[in-house]
């Protein structure tokens, strides 16, 4: 996967950038890339987009989206 044209985007939430844990993702059609803040080059994971919903929706409201 080429990611050399994506734009990576931080939570508001993330703080200042001083010793804070967080994450940057990038949509890339069908995909969420996901990677370190602090440590891009690091590595990436990419997950379908649907499943991707789903666990944000899991993390925010504490169930699992019925209709992805």
């Amino acid at each position: 996967m080429d990611l050399s044209g994506l734009v990576w985007r931080k939570s508001s939430r993330s703080g200042d950038g001083n010793n804070d844990n967080c994450l940057e993702v990038a949509f890339a059609g069908t995909l969420v890339a996901v990677r370190d803040s602090k440590r891009p080059a690091a590595g990436t994971l990419a997950f379908p987009a649907a499943g991707w919903a789903q666990l944000t929706g899991v993390l925010r409201d504490g169930v699992a989206a019925s209709s992805v």
